[in-house]
């Protein structure tokens, strides 16, 4: 086994409780702030809690606990019933494979397929044991080929060339046991996707998967090609490895090109930070930047809160866990130079709730940017409201959820802001899990100057999915109105995804695709578009592929279970009628769970380029993240950045058209300045496609503060241009 191997399983066995010093082994780091190291010791003190105060019954995740291995050791040494000794084996067995110790956990495995073996005393022991053997050597496969031996083409499906098993040991004994349980249960659709599967890995796809098994190349071919985006997260110094967590895609030194922020969402895990060099390639700054200690967040979120130029980052934490996650987000203040600084208490912001999504905005349109948190109440996890924080535009925030409506409401998964009814005032649309989605409309002052919020969720008809989690406001169709996109995650696991390709009906949430009528309501377009697929939605975000000025999506899916190996999908927009899956013919079918995603021009070319975090739940389940080049399209392009004067200092929530010409046609592009889905967060420049125009006839800006539209006439394209407030449009880059 290589240095790398072993360094990559040495770290799946100490990403959640470990001691903070050994989680920020970071050297040379200067002194960070005292707010920050306040926070440090805060979430220290979390990290190290006693196992009483977070074995919190009904909490969803809490078997992720690598604690529980030596307890479950103990146990078993003690116990004397032949049924306690196979109850605590298997509890030892599933913990070690979490944990990311796969060989004991085989070794476990191997002892409780021996007692199986006695059908008579254990009749229903072996359907538990090889499917939970089948998932260990498929696990071994990728611990020794896509984690010890990483390229770029590991566990990107169809796994073909370099992605397959270099070590095939685990895939093979895999194969072995799962055509085991098919030939007694030939329905298991999850274990005839995983045979497949491991086929793939060993090279001997499609032709030695028995026909009457086989799920066939043609059911994975692409709509569309958009071209191959290559991962090159390695080479350019954006693999960081970790758990399920979040990203933002900005400029955050201020230097004019995009810098990364990610997080693993477990105790242990540092937050980092990584500076774009200006050529698309990065250089770890975390050590400089004054946040050691600032671990975990399942979720990133950024904006310039205080309005001096520089992008702020929120973390929030403690997703999932109920009374267990109560823990603090925490808001980094951008000093400027790549230095941060925790002011989430001299802000307004301590709270200890689970924390699952973020937004934000400028809800009363007085020049300084909002923020919706949403926490997640749900049976037997506690209280845990969702907070509303008015910018009070002194670096300080005021609680307002409670008197405006907002604080109970369920599991919140997802948040978004956009001004649907186009009033001028942003409205709040919220995901929930298990629940309807709920609407928000602005309704701005009321007597006595109060501000309204007014539920419409059902008389919009945008209440569902009812398992649902990323979303967001768009104009997916460029008729000048915001349309909603709401994406599903309900637990089906593999086995619905492989019935879906198969063309089997089956019941388990898909997306919503919502278009905005114009008249208040939404009429579902889904299945019309294309969208009713099964994808198991963790993140998602948008962006343009190929340059087209319509709005493409990529999903990161999965679920805590490591038998969700399904890829990640992409679907490209078809000018406004309906989304083409392009994932194989792409490169985008990661396999790994995604989680954070994030649209780009990382390298300057013109083009956007597309961030992934990767990484699942349990403490072993860690993956570089991926880094997908575009490889052009040869169309026209144009970014914004915007600069607020009335209105807040990026320009959130500004309204864009841009007129364009392409040969005898005329066309309109619209965007809505944010940064995209609420599970991924990307800069607010706004990089936008303009096909085959090669100038921009008229561009019109509307700010959201002051209402004031600018109208700029022959823009050329393939420039970068500041649009100010009342001012001027500015280009800061010539054409290529």
């Amino acid at each position: 086994m290589n240095s790398r191997c072993r360094g990559l399983l040495r770290r799946t066995a100490r990403l959640l409780l470990v001691p903070l010093a050994a989680a920020v082994a970071l050297a040379a780091q200067p002194r960070p702030a005292d707010s920050t190291r306040r926070m440090a010791e805060r979430l220290a003190v979390l990290a190290q809690r006693p196992i009483e105060q977070v074995e919190v019954p009904g909490a969803l995740f809490l078997a992720n606990a690598p604690w529980r291995i030596p307890a479950y050791r103990d146990e078993l040494s003690a116990a004397a019933d032949p049924r306690d000794q196979i109850r605590l084996r298997l509890g030892l067995a599933r913990q070690l494979l979490w944990d990311g110790q796969t060989a004991p956990a085989l070794e476990e495995i191997a002892e409780l397929t021996r007692i199986a073996g006695d059908r008579s005393r254990f009749p229903r022991l072996m359907g538990i044991v090889q499917p939970l053997a089948a998932v260990a050597h498929l696990r071994l496969g990728e611990q020794r080929n896509c984690l010890a031996e990483h390229n770029p083409d590991s566990c990107l499906f169809p796994i073909r060339g370099p992605g397959r098993h270099s070590q095939a040991a685990g895939a093979r004994e895999a194969a072995r046991i799962l055509g085991e349980i098919l030939a007694s249960e030939p329905q298991d659709l999850g274990s005839r996707w995983l045979l497949n599967l491991a086929h793939m890995t060993l090279g001997t796809y499609p032709e030695g998967v028995a026909p009457e098994l086989l799920l066939g190349p043609e059911l994975f071919e692409s709509e569309h090609d958009p071209g191959r985006f290559h991962d090159v997260a390695a080479e350019a110094g954006a693999d960081a490895v970790g758990l399920a967590g979040g990203v933002v895609l900005e400029d955050l030194d201020g230097d004019g090109d995009l810098d990364l922020a990610v997080s693993s969402w477990g105790l242990g895990d540092q937050l980092r930070i990584l500076e774009n060099d200006g050529s698309g390639r990065f250089v770890d700054r975390t050590a400089a930047a004054g946040i050691a200690g600032e671990v975990g967040g399942l979720n990133l979120s950024h904006a310039d809160y205080d309005g001096d130029g520089d992008a702020d980052l929120l973390v929030v934490r403690g997703g999932w866990l109920g009374e267990a996650g109560e823990h603090p987000d925490s808001l980094l203040r951008n000093e400027g130079g790549l230095f941060f600084v925790d002011v989430t208490e001299p802000a307004g912001l301590l709270d200890f709730h689970s924390g699952q999504t973020s937004a934000w905005a400028d809800y009363d349109n007085d020049g300084h940017l909002d923020l919706f948190v949403g926490n997640e109440t749900r049976a037997g996890t506690g209280h845990q409201p969702c907070r509303l924080y008015h910018n009070d535009g002194d670096g300080t925030f005021t609680e307002r959820a409670g008197e405006l409506g907002l604080a109970e409401l369920g599991a919140a998964k997802g948040a978004a802001w956009g001004d649907y009814d186009g009033d001028g005032l942003q409205d709040l649309y919220v995901s929930r899990l298990g629940e309807p989605n709920l609407l928000f409309r602005n309704a701005g002052r009321g007597p006595g100057g109060r501000w309204r919020f007014e539920e419409r969720g059902a008389a919009a008809g945008v209440t569902e999915p009812i398992a649902s989690f990323p979303t967001w406001f768009w104009d997916y169709d460029n008729d000048g109105r915001l349309d909603i996109f709401v994406a599903a995650w309900d637990g089906s696991a593999i086995d619905a995804v492989a019935a879906r390709y198969l063309g089997i009906e089956v019941r388990a949430e898909h997306p919503r695709l919502f278009r905005n009528r114009g008249d208040g309501t939404f009429e579902d377009v889904t299945r019309a578009a294309k969208l009713d697929r099964v994808l198991l939605a963790m993140g998602a975000s948008f962006g343009d592929l190929d340059n087209d000025g319509f709005e493409d999506v990529y999903v990161g899916t999965g679920a805590p279970d490591l038998r969700t190996l399904m890829p990640n999908r992409m679907f490209r927009n078809a000018g406004g009628r309906v989304f083409q899956d392009v994932t194989t013919a792409g490169g985008f079918g990661h396999l790994q769970k995604g989680h954070g995603i994030a649209f780009g021009d990382v390298d300057g070319d013109g083009d956007q380029d597309v961030y992934a975090v990767m990484g699942g739940w349990y403490s072993g389940d860690v993956f570089p993240n991926a880094l997908f080049r575009n490889p052009g399209h040869s169309r026209h392009w144009v970014t914004l950045r915007l600069q607020g004067t009335r209105s807040n200092r990026s320009g959130v929530g500004a309204r864009l058209t841009l007129t364009l010409r392409e040969g005898d046609s005329q066309r309109t592009v619209h965007r809505s300045v944010g940064a995209g889905g609420s599970f991924g967060s990307q800069s607010l420049q706004q990089e936008i496609g303009l096909g085959a125009a090669p100038r921009i006839e008229m561009l019109e800006v509307r700010w959201p503060a002051s209402g004031n539209v600018q109208r700029f006439e022959n823009v050329p394209a393939d420039r970068v241009y500041r649009v100010t407030e009342g001012g001027s449009l500015k280009p800061l880059s010539g054409p290529p």
